[in-house]
């Protein structure tokens, strides 16, 4: 069980259900509360009353991510002494949510209880929650016999919400009542549904694809646990952690419509319960040793949303990538661009990136030259739309001026790209993670087109383009008398020169020279960006440095696994190591689950990493993060169809084994044990047989 703090979660996939402690929904026009699907709040107010009393929670029992239980008593803390009555409510996801509500009678005497449930939906888009945005449509409450009908309707957008229970109720337009006799030291209960619904003009009432109860949730996380590879380690923290990331991408997934049944990563809770584009693809990354489906439908999804015309209101292009889609009322009548929105200057090329990793894993070519159009319009977009100012580097620029992104990068906070002096630069910008992604992404191309598309003419082209790149990039871009890679290019040319942590994605993507990485890996694990906890987002001598600002300072699990595994590209296995065991050791005070982000204070200031007041959590690719580290760990690798292991364990990790790890090789184990003098043994054997049922990752002797 779980104390009883902090509000209380459960979901599935882009369904959530967030409220207090004790079960109860009390959400203010801007507060992320209520039972949110597919960017709309279906239920805005959920208040259980007994005898008039709302109820204290003694403790919370979050059971599985899309199920948890509340004890409760009559009363408030202050109030409620020795009381003979007690309240189990057992809530889980089905087509919005179940409850049970359990009641006990402790006493000597029959009790006569009446049982109040307040209810009520504003049928929030999650932007107006976000952003207080006012509604333009119509709400409608309806009592139809043994039922409760909220609903909201706006022209052809209509959604409902219809709550029932299984024993005879005195329903309102405000809630539901019911009475009930519990005799001395028995129990009374019912069950609660309520049920989300999408109208859609030509099919009627919709269902979303949510899942049909906890029975199916149980078996599909226990099915992914299984196929999931195991882990077995002597320090018992990283068991912990790896089980929490794969539950937590197992609570992130979903089945967009054009997924038919697929499911991929939502981005995280509560904003982000959607596609995004960037966000996908890096947390299919980090998960394809673990799980190769989700960077397979992330492709595929992608790939169907990929932008076909040049349109300013959703920043539109031909071959680009999606950044964000979703689904509420904004998208429906256009108050925002996010249906979808293509706003990014990253997602392209990235998306290139993950169908080469994928392949070189899984050897699933049939899927590369299916999405052969796609890839080549990409690798087109680089050139063709993400150059904006002729000089052969990608740059963003917003062309919606009311509502698009003004950073298009990873970091697009507005004050996340600066210079040393906190100036910020002028647009079109050019960050330098960028142009390492576009380095990669033609590589990937070639090798893409040479190998499978079968022309080489191409592969050359790519080549040399990427060749070509990679000068310029190492000219421009240096800062010789600071000796790092700038944060960004100016729209007159001119070097941002902040110290960042984008010089990190620079070793991942292999732009940069080796005679150079030293420094740039120096510079990573200095002071000014590394906290002990983990490399901070900008260093700490930087204008706008801030240990609680989004991007200005934090420390990002994410951030660090794609640094880390970059460091291992370029040789330097003790730093990413190092990397790596900090982060998962910051892991262990959130509850073994990593945030969004937390504060990038010193180590030595604080006994605990500081969290950071708004990250989300869960989020895709903070859970995604340790499985990328046990891949840098290990030095999990592919040679042609052969899986390799080069490992470099941490100070406090002495064994470590990742055994079934599926690919084009079929499944292999891959061992680590550090030796006396520091250094690693490591083997590398195909794994005997099928992993037995009844296993879970994370589980098994260290």
């Amino acid at each position: 069980m779980t104390q009883a703090i902090g509000p209380v979660t459960i979901l599935d996939g882009s369904v959530f259900v967030v409220s207090d402690t004790a079960g109860d929904i009390q959400a203010s026009p801007t507060e992320p509360a209520g039972l949110f699907g597919y960017d709309t709040r279906f239920l805005s107010t959920w208040v259980l009353k007994v005898n008039g009393q709302k109820l204290h929670a003694l403790s919370v029992d979050d059971v599985q991510y899309f199920e948890a239980r509340f004890f409760l008593v009559p009363g408030d803390e202050a109030v409620y002494v020795d009381s003979t009555l007690s309240v189990v409510r057992h809530r889980s996801m089905r087509h919005g949510f179940d409850e049970q509500l359990i009641v006990l009678n402790h006493g000597d005497e029959p009790a006569q209880l009446t049982f109040r449930v307040d209810a009520g939906s504003d049928f929030a888009d999650i932007f107006e929650v976000k952003d207080a945005l006012g509604k333009k449509g119509t709400h409608y409450v309806r009592v139809e016999d043994d039922r409760l009908v909220f609903g909201y309707q706006r022209e052809t957008f209509h959604r409902a919400t219809t709550v029932t229970a299984d024993v005879p109720a005195e329903y309102d337009s405000r809630g539901l009542t019911f009475m009930a006799r519990v005799e001395a030291h028995s129990e009374w209960s019912t069950r609660l549904v309520v049920v989300a619904a999408i109208y859609l003009p030509t099919r009627g009432n919709a269902l979303p694809r949510w899942r049909k109860g906890h029975e199916a949730l149980d078996r599909d996380l226990d099915t992914l646990l299984n196929k999931a590879p195991l882990l077995k380690c002597d320090w018992q923290p990283l068991r912990d952690i790896y089980h929490r990331s794969i539950v937590d991408l197992a609570a992130l997934r979903f089945a967009p419509e054009v997924a038919k049944k697929r499911t991929m990563p939502a981005a995280g809770l509560p904003w982000f319960m959607t596609t995004f584009g960037r966000d996908s693809i890096f947390t299919s990354l980090q998960a394809l040793p673990f799980d190769s489906e989700l960077a397979q439908t992330t492709l595929h999804v992608l790939a169907d949303w990929q932008g076909f015309r040049v349109e300013d209101r959703r920043e539109e292009e031909p071959g680009r990538i999606a950044h964000e889609v979703r689904y509420g009322e904004s998208t429906a009548f256009r108050d925002r661009p996010h249906g979808p929105y293509y706003g990014t200057a990253d997602a392209t090329p990235l998306w290139v990136v993950l169908l080469d990793e994928y392949e070189r894993w899984t050897g699933d070519s049939a899927l590369v030259r299916e999405l052969e159009y796609e890839a080549r319009a990409a690798l087109e977009w680089i050139d063709r739309y993400g150059d904006l100012t002729g000089t052969g580097y990608i740059s963003y620029r917003r062309r919606n001026e009311v509502s698009g992104l003004e950073n298009q990068c990873w970091k697009d906070s507005w004050d996340a790209i600066s210079y040393r002096d906190g100036r910020l630069p002028g647009f079109p910008r050019a960050t330098c993670e960028l142009q390492g992604y576009a380095y990669d992404a033609k590589l990937r191309g070639a090798r893409l087109a040479r190998e499978i598309w079968h022309d080489p003419g191409y592969a050359d082209r790519l080549e040399r383009e990427a060749a070509e790149l990679r000068e310029r990039f190492e000219r421009d871009f240096w800062i010789a008398d600071r000796e790092y890679y700038a944060l960004a290019l100016d729209a007159d040319g001119s070097q941002v020169d902040a110290l960042s942590s984008n010089i990190g994605h620079l070793l991942w993507s292999g732009i940069i020279g080796e005679h150079r990485a030293q420094r740039v890996v120096e510079h990573l694990m200095g002071p000014k960006l590394f906290s002990g906890w983990g490399i901070r987002t900008l260093g700490t001598d930087e204008s706008r440095y801030n240990p609680i600002g989004y991007h200005v300072g934090t420390v990002w699990p994410y951030d660090n696994s794609i640094i880390a595994w970059g460091m291992r590209r370029y040789g330097y296995k003790a730093e990413a190591a190092l990397v790596a065991a900090q982060i998962l050791d910051a892991a262990q005070f959130f509850n073994h689950r990593l945030p969004e982000a937390f504060a990038g204070y010193e180590r030595s200031l604080t006994r605990f990493p500081v969290q950071y007041p708004t990250a989300c959590s869960p989020q895709a690719w903070s859970a995604g993060a340790p499985l990328l580290f046990l891949r840098t760990m290990l030095g999990l690798d592919v040679s042609g169809d052969n899986l390799v292991v080069s490992p470099a364990l941490p100070d406090g990790i002495n064994h470590l084994e990742l055994l079934d790890i599926a690919g084009r090789w079929g499944t292999a184990d891959a061992f680590a044990e550090r030796r006396d003098d520091g250094g690693s043994r490591e083997a590398l054997r195909p794994s005997p047989s099928k992993p037995p049922t009844g296993r879970t990752a994370g589980s098994g002797r260290g």
